[in-house]
């Protein structure tokens, strides 16, 4: 791991709670550390074995932080035949939960690839992934896999073990092949907990159990899913608010927030995906107990269903932050972009909502500390010394930056990141530079990727 000195950066967006914006300042990272950020960094602060980089032109940001996304079904991305506006929802799952019973171990490796691959290429740094998916053929070692890709492509990886215990002859919509028991799923639980999950600063892998979603699981499975998440000290997830209310009501007499505060699966260690159908009360619900929420715009657009009331949610104290979503509901594994999309899909319904929109600058915040609130991580999020140097940049020395440069804080979100970043730092380690990947073979690992998927899916 190398020092590295970024000189004379033309903005350095800190996120920190002052909200500071450095203009024509040095950045020092040094190890896996933010040590300095200073006008001029003197020569006696900076160690002899540190590298220095000219960010003449360049906006340094902290790395962005998904809190919610499912790899595996990168191997399902712009497929024609599973063209949400051509097909009901029943028509969609039918189709698509065959192929995803499909994939095996090799496939579970590669698509994390993926993902976590364009994901770094955008600025991510730190990485969720609720992976539900577990067909008996694929074996145990399926998340065992991912920490494996995360490790080669230095990804800050937190994995969600999700899972389904509700047969679809009970009102499921999951396969027999993809359907566990309760003890199965708790049982593994335990095992990635003890095998990969790291509570410590700076920490490279933890684990959170996931439970998939309400209306696939028995009640049963999120009850010993809290006790023992509440046990071993992890963090809690699921799928709600996503067009199950309803179901859920007509089974329970509540909708799922309700259901959730019932059972305990609610809480300053627990976040939730999606959310966009909540009532006002579920939203007190949500903020009276602390439990954060994982806004994922694209699917909303895709759906065409109710718009997150995210100024609602911002209003009443919620944590929130943005997810990618899986390829199900968003053919890109890009974060960045998901900042532009949640401000213009706020902005499209903002004159039918009572509070404004907030601020263009504070997306950027929501996928930035908001996702560092969410995980709980108070060592990422900002720029801002001893924090971990998780920070991407980009040379703003380009055409489609002409004339957007006042509002650095601003710009993601009102403007757009239309191609990748110029460079990705996670952990002190230079991951992403110059449209590489330093080290490894890009070429070989995409081939190698989509055999797989010719091999599974177009099988």
């Amino acid at each position: 791991m190398k020092n590295v000195l970024f000189k004379n950066c033309d903005a350095i967006i800190t996120c920190d709670d002052d909200k500071t914006v450095h203009r024509g300042a040095d950045l020092l990272v040094i190890g896996n550390k933010i040590s300095k950020i200073n006008k001029s960094i003197s020569k006696k602060d900076i160690p002899k074995e540190t590298e220095s980089f000219d960010a003449s032109g360049y906006f340094i940001y902290p790395g962005l932080i998904n809190t919610h996304h499912h790899f595996f079904q990168c191997f399902v991305r712009n497929n024609a035949d599973l063209d949400w506006t051509k097909l009901s929802v029943i028509e969609w799952l039918d189709r698509i939960y065959p192929i995803f019973s499909r994939l095996d171990e090799e496939c579970f490796y590669f698509s994390s690839i993926s993902a976590m691959g364009e994901l770094i290429k955008h600025g991510c740094t730190t990485a969720f992934d609720h992976q539900y998916n577990f067909p008996r053929h694929a074996g145990e070692k399926i998340i065992d896999r991912q920490f494996e890709a995360a490790e080669l492509l230095g990804m800050r990886f937190h994995a969600g073990r999700g899972g389904n215990t509700l047969p679809k002859s009970e009102g499921s919509t999951i396969p027999d092949e993809m359907c566990e028991t309760t003890d199965e799923f708790i049982n593994d639980c335990e095992r990635l907990i003890a095998r990969f999950h790291n509570p410590n600063e700076l920490s490279m892998r933890q684990v959170s159990i996931a439970p998939c979603q309400p209306v696939n699981s028995y009640k049963e499975t999120f009850i010993e899913s809290i006790a023992l998440a509440r046990d071993k000290g992890v963090l809690l997830h699921s799928h709600v608010g996503e067009g199950e209310s309803e179901v859920i009501k007509a089974r329970t007499g509540l909708r799922t927030v309700e259901w959730c505060e019932e059972i305990g699966f609610v809480g300053e260690d627990v976040w939730l995906a999606h959310c966009w159908e909540l009532e006002k009360e579920e939203i007190k619900i949500l903020a009276s107990t602390k439990t954060g929420v994982s806004h994922c715009p694209e699917p909303v657009y895709l759906v065409g269903a109710e718009v997150t009331p995210l100024p609602e949610m911002e209003n009443a104290g919620i944590r929130i932050s943005l997810g990618v979503d899986g390829a199900a509901s968003n053919d890109n594994s890009n974060l960045m972009h998901c900042i532009h999309s949640a401000y213009m899909l706020q902005a499209l319904v903002a004159s039918k909502r009572v509070l404004p929109v907030p601020d263009p600058k504070t997306f950027l915040y929501y996928a930035t500390r908001g996702g560092a609130n969410t995980l709980n991580r108070s060592d990422l999020g900002s720029i801002e010394p001893g924090k971990a140097a998780d920070i991407f940049a980009i040379d703003t020395r380009k055409m489609e930056f002409i004339g957007t440069l006042h509002d650095p804080e601003s710009l993601i979100a009102k403007v757009g990141i239309a191609g990748n970043v110029d460079l990705t730092m996670i952990n002190g380690r230079i991951v992403w530079k110059n449209g590489e990947f330093p080290g490894l073979d890009e070429q070989k690992i995409v081939s190698d990727a989509q055999e797989h998927v010719h091999r599974v899916v177009y099988a």
